[in-house]
């Protein structure tokens, strides 16, 4: 008993930190603009598939794989921004997110049509068989997740509020016209909160395809799920998403474990609806993100 609740935690830790770092990429943008990004899991979906190709197709050293998906993913990212996002950008909240909407269907099928209906897999970022804790099996890649987890979390935390740039885009989403009046360069600000959006959230899907294959609709779960982390924690919390995310995981790595795996994917949805019934803010979030949710 005591073995498979340690291996259901390290389970659970493991995919949570994932959609931590998808819940960040909402947070991001939601920062910046207050617009929530619902093509976010698609831009998890394109990082694993784009690694599969630099690294399959090209043959480039998995690490090369995964900077050029990324990349790639970022320019993506600003281009949603440029071209369409920019200009509606003075519609209506619900206009905005029905665009992110469309945009997320676009993404879903130019990557059906490109790489198919296949499944698609990574090798392992380090070589080695599973550390045994307690007798707990612990594989390399996990330790990957969570170590790239834990650095998003904190370089985001620092750059938002020690950097000047971080400083720029928070204050662009409080006040986008005093913002200008001190010469702060808004829409660029908006460009670097989408491509740090696509980039995250890219980098979340090249490390978690290697211990569960990347396919053309995984995006929709991984945008739901990672939607959830980021409303649990509170919208714009980074800490939160983080908090949130892990919660999440060990609440569908137990109700796996102990109940059924035909469950667990609507523990999001669970939770979700609790949140947004009880306490609209979230855990570490404010009125004006509850405000919004609300609408």
């Amino acid at each position: 008993m005591g073995t498979d609740f340690l291996q259901y935690v390290i389970s659970g830790i493991t995919i949570g930190a994932i959609y931590a770092m998808v819940a960040i990429g909402y947070n991001i943008i939601y920062s910046v603009t207050e617009i929530i990004n619902f093509a976010q899991g698609e831009f998890v979906m394109l990082g694993g598939l784009f690694a599969v190709f630099f690294a399959g197709t090209l043959h480039l050293p998995l690490y090369l794989a995964f900077i050029c998906a990324v990349a790639v993913a970022g320019c993506i990212g600003l281009a949603m921004d440029r071209f369409i996002i920019g200009r509606a950008r003075e519609s209506s909240v619900l206009s905005l997110i029905i665009i992110t909407i469309a945009v997320s269907i676009l993404l879903k099928g130019s990557a059906m049509l490109g790489w198919g209906k296949d499944p698609y897999s990574l090798p392992a970022f380090s070589s080695g068989g599973p550390i045994m804790v307690a007798g707990a099996a612990i594989q390399p890649q996990a330790l990957w997740i969570i170590g790239i987890c834990a650095l998003v979390v904190i370089s985001l935390t620092l750059f938002f509020r020690k950097s000047v740039y971080g400083q720029a885009m928070l204050a662009c989403a409080n006040n986008p016209q005093a913002a200008r009046l001190v010469g702060i360069p808004v829409r660029y600000m908006v460009f670097l909160s989408f491509i740090l959006s696509a980039a995250i959230g890219a980098a979340a899907g090249v490390i978690i395809t290697p211990v569960s294959m990347m396919e053309y609709e995984r995006g929709a779960l991984l945008g739901l799920k990672g939607f959830g982390a980021a409303a649990l924690g509170g919208l714009g919390q980074f800490f939160g998403a983080l908090v949130a995310g892990l919660i999440l995981g060990l609440a569908e790595s137990f109700c796996a474990g102990y109940l059924s795996s035909g469950y667990k994917d609507a523990v999001a949805l669970v939770l979700l609806l609790m949140v947004l019934f009880l306490k609209p803010e979230g855990l570490f979030g404010n009125r004006e993100a509850a405000r919004l949710k609300k609408f």
